[in-house]
């Protein structure tokens, strides 16, 4: 049999055989066998060249991923033939392509010097990516969080200081952290570490504006004694001191 031709198509080239059956082939493959127009092969190199194909594909594709598990997935994607996947992968590792320890130190490492998240987030991220989580755990108890907190919690703390009453504004932040995968103890600690003056006019000005935002919702359903203890319960949720809620009220109602 004659290659009969040989057509660049984007990432692959396509082989003619004998103008009729088809073949989609990398560079790589090319120049390993040395393929060219014309060329005689038989049903042996024919063969090998199919097989050498799948491989190079599939390991070009790979080179596109991160972890050993996203590898696989994508080359399922994209049919690679299950035999080959394990060489691809396995090939990868060795010319550390691969490397699912190294990936996750990058990844951490990343997260402390530009991102916010804690421990049980990345650990979660990390997982999705199907690396080991014996390992993820290993990896996390070689680092220390506590810069990362405490500026995560500065930032939470710009965002909502004038915004919330003193009480509010501690579980605020303490909870925002823990949602971002702080442990309550790194975020109870990097709150702890922050400059939090109380300002009494700034905590009677929001009291007020809270106090006409709940009288606006209670006052449609509820009037007199009534209407004080729902104001008084709402406010205390929100944080505010029941001697200056009294006081308001006076002279509010």
């Amino acid at each position: 049999m004659k290659i009969t031709k040989i057509e660049k198509k984007k990432r692959l080239y396509l082989l003619e055989i004998d103008e009729k059956d088809e073949l989609y082939v990398t560079e790589d493959t090319i120049v390993h066998f040395m393929l060219s127009k014309n060329m005689e092969i038989d049903e042996t190199t024919l063969k090998d060249i199919q097989r050498y194909a799948q491989f190079s594909y599939g390991k070009n594709l790979a080179l596109y991923q991160i972890t050993a598990d996203e590898v696989k997935k994508d080359l399922e994607k994209h049919e690679i033939d299950s035999q080959y996947i394990p060489e691809i992968i396995e090939n990868l590792k060795k010319e550390n392509w691969i490397n699912d320890s190294q990936y996750v130190e990058t990844y951490l490492s990343q997260n402390l010097t530009s991102g916010d998240k804690g421990g049980y987030v990345l650990k979660q991220k990390l997982l999705q990516k199907g690396v080991d989580a014996q390992l993820i755990d290993q990896k996390l108890a070689e680092l220390d969080f506590s810069d990362l907190a405490e500026k995560t919690a500065q930032k939470l703390l710009r965002k909502y200081q004038n915004k919330l009453s003193t009480k509010t504004l501690k579980d605020k932040i303490i909870q925002n952290m823990m949602n971002k995968g702080f442990s309550y103890t790194e975020a109870k600690d990097a709150f702890e570490t922050l400059d939090i003056e109380k300002d009494e006019q700034q905590e009677f000005e929001l009291l007020n504006k809270e106090l006409d935002k709940q009288y606006r919702k209670f006052s449609k359903k509820y009037d007199g004694y009534e209407l004080k203890q729902r104001l008084t319960q709402s406010l205390a949720r929100k944080g505010y001191d029941f001697d200056a809620i009294a006081s308001a009220l006076r002279e509010y109602l």
